[in-house]
């Protein structure tokens, strides 16, 4: 039992890593994985929240339930997926953002999220495909450093450089195609 519950709690992580490289590769591609993949995440955040520790099994399922209805979200009402991917995205990015540069964040972090949200929601509504290439890479190297043990620093050029990867592979994709 205590190894099966060691794999779960494996699992989590290594699920969030493998969805990761492939929005940090693809995201403007496959906008709904993209959105899933938010879902996805709010679902690993938000279990603990809903139920005192929760089992690794409870965190996958609200994760892979929120990541399901991010993904019909996206493939059947498309600028809303968009607006609400843009909010979700933006204000997750400027929560990591206000973590790794404040110290205090956790005052305002309500405000910071909004904040964050309408920027990303806006930026998503009206440069769909840039910004796309943009959040989508972010969410992706923030899926990739999470799964990650290393210290602050290491995160920080972890995230960076990974992020810069999948805005570069996916501007050039999107480059080919528009011509």
């Amino acid at each position: 039992m205590a190894t099966q519950i060691h794999s779960m709690q494996f699992t989590v992580p290594l699920v969030g890593a493998l969805i990761g490289i492939v929005i940090l590769l693809f995201g403007r591609k496959l906008f709904w994985l993209c959105v899933a993949a938010v879902g996805f995440v709010a679902g690993v955040e938000l279990a603990p929240h809903l139920v005192n520790e929760p089992s690794a099994l409870l965190q996958l399922t609200v994760a892979i339930v929120l990541g399901l209805i991010g993904a019909l979200l996206a493939l059947f009402l498309q600028k809303v997926a968009i607006a609400v991917f843009g909010f979700l995205a933006g204000g997750k990015l400027a929560g990591a953002i206000a973590t790794a540069f404040f110290v205090h964040y956790v005052q305002y972090s309500t405000v910071i999220f909004v904040v964050g949200g309408v920027v990303g929601a806006i930026l998503l509504l009206t440069l769909f495909d840039w910004a796309l290439i943009v959040v989508s890479s972010l969410i992706g190297a923030h899926l990739i450093q999470s799964a990650i043990v290393l210290p602050p620093s290491g995160s920080t050029i972890v995230f960076i450089g990974v992020a810069i990867v999948g805005i570069v592979v996916q501007a050039a994709s999107f480059r080919r195609s528009a011509l």
